[in-house]
């Protein structure tokens, strides 16, 4: 079942924002005259296709969902009869060819304002981003930060969620300067302000988020270590352990909460753990080997176990939602802030500040989409929001093959009065391929070392 809500949500998330993109260049080109010959969602094999008699457009549904392609009338990739050339897209101004090209990753931002929208009109469930320690030694913790506060701003910026103070904060690395955090504590009028001094602040993004990475604990409840959820071909359902098990010991060690469970299974990898268990009321003994997992450089055990739901209490949760007006422009704010952080990442990962392990490719979109559409369509929403924005940002980016490549082209021609070079193109082309090849070489390969 876990696999085909998986698969079902990653075809409905790149069904979605594929289409909304090419329907993006289909729209406008249409709107400029040009004549569209084919609308495919997807490549390879045909699955469905049909052909609308009154405009001669061929729609096509192909196997392969990783992306799709509005092929036009042009007269470069074919001849074009008397008849139709002032249809082919080539002989369109230049204007219109840059708004033909622009509309796709255009329409992919205007999906993520317009989601945006809708969450924040509907109302966003949130976390209060309450302190509830600071790691001794840690940029927070030389600034003399109190824990039992909750921040309310970072770097004069507004933060209603850890979500929002953890952007916040991912902007800031591989950079040095102050840092501030405002916080409001209970029974206290007045916030307080800290200057938190980073010194070229670099963490691995995998293992830490940039709370973490600052020193600060977030509040959470009391997490009792009770199984939640298990793989059905993990070790830890195979050796017995079922659904609502509580853990009390291992190898005689008593077992607090669910976090030292998990620390202590993640130490041992390939080891025996004899695991006192509590099920309806009576002790039993379960032996548990953990198989052995790499993450990043580490080793650690992984028995495919999960926590069991926890109910956070009221006074630390929100709901964030505004008017109908207010969210629409809540909405542009927060794509906006999402475009400057994944080009902030992407200069950042040039410069060597973020580590090209963090690129991610279609295994890890199918996860992300799977465990997000079982969290909620809230959480699926803020998903396909973000993949929209990632979509239309990565193809403004000036790589030949891509939209901004062609963008380049077009701009160059408007300054210049006339076209780049055919063989410019091409060997722009060759070494778009290149890049696009390599760049998802790399994904797959983090995405493999991620399973």
């Amino acid at each position: 079942m876990d696999l085909l809500q998986t698969l079902l949500a990653t075809l409905v998330t790149l069904g979605i924002l594929v289409t909304i993109h090419e329907w993006g260049h289909f729209f406008v080109a249409r709107r400029c005259g040009v004549k569209v010959l084919t609308f495919s969602i997807g490549f390879g094999r045909s699955l469905l296709r049909w052909r609308s008699s009154r405009s001669g457009t061929e729609y096509v549904l192909a196997a392969i969902p990783l992306g799709g392609y509005v092929r036009m009338l042009d007269e470069r990739e074919g001849e074009v009869p008397d008849a139709l050339k002032s249809q082919a897209f080539n002989r369109k101004p230049v204007l219109q060819r840059i708004a033909v090209v622009a509309a796709g990753p255009a329409v992919n931002l205007l999906f993520a304002v317009l989601a945006y929208w809708f969450m924040f009109v509907y109302g966003v469930s949130a976390i209060k981003p309450t302190v509830m320690d600071v790691v001794p030694g840690s940029p927070a913790a030389l600034a003399d930060v109190r824990a039992g506060g909750e921040i309310t701003a970072v770097d004069g910026k507004e933060a209603l969620s850890w979500e929002s103070v953890n952007l916040l904060l991912a902007s800031r690395i591989g950079e040095s300067g102050g840092l501030t955090l405002r916080m409001q504590y209970p029974g206290v009028t007045l916030p307080e302000e800290y200057v938190v001094q980073l010194n070229n602040w670099k963490f691995d993004v995998e293992s830490q988020s940039p709370v973490n990475a600052l020193g600060l604990v977030a509040w959470s409840p009391e997490v009792p270590a009770v199984i939640g959820r298990l793989l059905d071909d993990g070790v830890a359902a195979q050796a017995g352990l079922q659904v609502g098990d509580r853990i009390l010991e291992i190898n005689k060690e008593p077992i607090g909460d669910w976090y030292t469970l998990v620390e202590y299974v993640q130490r041992s990898p390939d080891e025996n753990l004899a695991l006192l268990v509590e099920r309806d009321g009576r002790e039993l003994i379960i032996n548990v080997r953990p198989i052995v997992l790499q993450s990043g450089d580490a080793t650690i055990g992984y028995i495919g176990a999960g926590v069991a739901e926890v109910e956070w209490p009221p006074e630390q949760q929100r709901v964030i939602s505004f008017g109908v007006l207010e969210s629409l422009g809540k909405g542009v704010e927060k794509t906006w802030q999402m475009i400057t952080l994944i080009l902030e990442s992407i200069w950042k990962m040039l410069e060597g500040v973020i580590s090209v392990k963090n690129l991610s490719g279609p295994i890890t979109i199918a996860k992300v989409a799977g465990a997000s559409a079982e969290s909620g369509m809230e959480t699926f929403i803020g998903f396909l929001a973000y993949l929209s924005i990632s979509l239309g940002v990565l193809n403004l980016l000036p790589i030949p093959m891509l939209d901004g490549g062609h963008l380049f082209y077009y701009t160059v021609e408007l300054l210049r009065g006339k076209p780049v070079s055919e063989r410019i193109q091409m060997a722009g082309l060759r070494l778009g391929m290149a890049i696009i090849f390599t760049l998802m070489t790399v994904a797959i390969i983090n995405d493999v070392m991620r399973l």
